[in-house]
């Protein structure tokens, strides 16, 4: 098993290294990449810990996570304990997270979702004493980038409208972004789980646009050695880079 991992990684592209010390080490998540071995997925072979690892030559730990298909800022630790410490700054709300979606409809300009959220968790998660499936208070900042609207009838509409989102994520709730942009009934074009097939099929077939388009574009954050502020930066590329430019919101970059 070792060695097919191994070979998995040997000829993989080098992932984007955003900012890089003797502590941490920030990359560019490319969509349709698992941050760690899981069960939802256990034929996988392909995990960023193990792709960055093989690259830099030591060993990294994740000090939080982005869902497969989301791509863009990814933080680790070089150590355990400096993830740890990084970890209960997520955990404590002070690190500042922007990302951006596409989603159906055109939402109003700006406003907040408030809607607590019940815990998801992964088939190897603990479940003790203090595990509670009670739903959680879960609170996301939207503001709308761009509209478009296509002459083109996919659901009981003669015509389809999309938007651009900018989502500040108060809380760290798991598939918070995509359970809260469907609970406003702007579900994220390309979300199979949240999402509408129909949208998704129709940007995977005629706009060639086959990911989930959610990408965390900025992560703020406390260095946890010098405590000095960071601000890392991944504007958004390839399929989605391609979308906004076909839309004309490639400007907004």
């Amino acid at each position: 098993m070792h060695r097919s991992s191994e070979a998995a990684t040997a000829n993989e592209p080098p992932l984007g290294v955003l900012y890089r010390d003797e502590y941490i080490v920030v990359i560019d998540k490319p969509p349709n990449l698992l941050v760690h071995r899981s069960e939802i997925d256990r034929h996988e072979t392909r995990f960023a810990i193990q792709i960055l690892r093989d690259q830099i030559g030591q060993r990294v730990w994740p000090a939080h996570r982005l869902d497969r298909g989301t791509s863009g800022v990814l933080l680790f630790g070089l150590s355990a304990e400096i993830a740890s410490q990084l970890g209960k700054q997520f955990e404590a709300g002070t690190v500042g997270k922007r990302y951006w979606a596409v989603v159906r409809g055109h939402p109003p300009e700006s406003g907040s979702i408030d809607h607590a959220l019940t815990r998801q968790r992964d088939d190897y998660e603990f479940r003790g004493d203090d595990s509670s499936w009670e739903a959680q208070p879960a609170t996301t900042h939207f503001r709308r980038l761009a509209t478009v609207e296509l002459p083109v009838e996919i659901d009981r509409y003669p015509s389809s409208r999309y938007a651009l989102l900018e989502l500040e994520p108060v809380t760290g709730r798991r598939h918070q972004l995509r359970r809260h942009l469907k609970h406003i009934a702007h579900p994220i074009i390309g979300d199979a789980t949240y999402g509408k097939g129909r949208h998704n099929r129709y940007f995977a077939e005629h706009l060639d646009c086959r990911r989930l388009l959610l990408a965390c574009i900025e992560l703020s954050f406390d260095h946890p050695i010098t405590a000095q502020r960071l601000q890392i930066k991944a504007p958004v590329s390839g399929e989605f880079a391609g979308l906004l430019a076909r839309f004309g919101w490639d400007s907004v970059q």
